[in-house]
């Protein structure tokens, strides 16, 4: 079992999730309940998929939760490159998510990495 409160790529995905629900509050009203939600729903996956996995009781679980994590982070990578082609919000207010979106990608890669070689 690995303690996923001292994962940075948790701490990174928890920063994500705050980011992520803060941009939404620049969404129109008429998202709330379409993208907004979709988009807050796919950010907590991240964080949650990470804990999850590492909670479980071997090493070949926590890899399968952390494939689950990375897929939702480049599902939020395409809905947020999808608010920019909508031009719901401007392409400077999702750069810093999108860069976010990438660090924590490759994170994720390497952590599942060196579980193997474990």
């Amino acid at each position: 079992m690995h303690y996923y409160k001292e994962l940075l790529i948790w701490e990174k995905s928890m920063l994500l999730v705050e980011k992520v629900y803060q941009l939404m509050k620049l969404m129109p009203d008429d998202e709330k309940f379409g993208l907004v939600s979709q988009i807050k729903r796919c950010a907590i996956s991240i964080p949650s998929n990470i804990a999850e996995g590492a909670g479980r009781n071997s090493n070949k679980e926590f890899k399968h939760f952390l494939s689950i994590a990375n897929g939702s982070t480049t599902e939020l990578e395409t809905q947020l490159f999808l608010i920019i082609r909508l031009e719901l919000i401007k392409r400077e207010n999702v750069n810093s998510l999108i860069d976010l979106c990438n660090e924590i990608r490759k994170m994720n890669f390497s952590l599942q990495k060196r579980i193997e070689k474990s």
